[in-house]
């Protein structure tokens, strides 16, 4: 379990990488969120890292999530 502080961070770096990705495509946003957060569990709180981890996940997407 993160903290409030942490998890804020985790949902505005989601939202970031996100941003042009629609609310409705939950496959890709899950996807993403999953990657951050696998990265955040590891001890990687860094915002700039957790962006880049996302931006990755983002592209390695399915094609149909994008």
């Amino acid at each position: 379990m993160f903290d409030l502080a942490t998890t804020a961070l985790l949902r505005a770096v989601l939202d970031e990488v996100c941003e042009n990705v629609s609310r409705s495509e939950t496959g890709a946003r899950t996807h993403v969120a999953s990657k951050i957060l696998d990265a955040a569990t590891r001890g990687d709180k860094s915002p700039d890292h957790l962006k880049k981890v996302g931006r990755e996940a983002l592209s390695q997407a399915p094609t149909m999530w994008r």
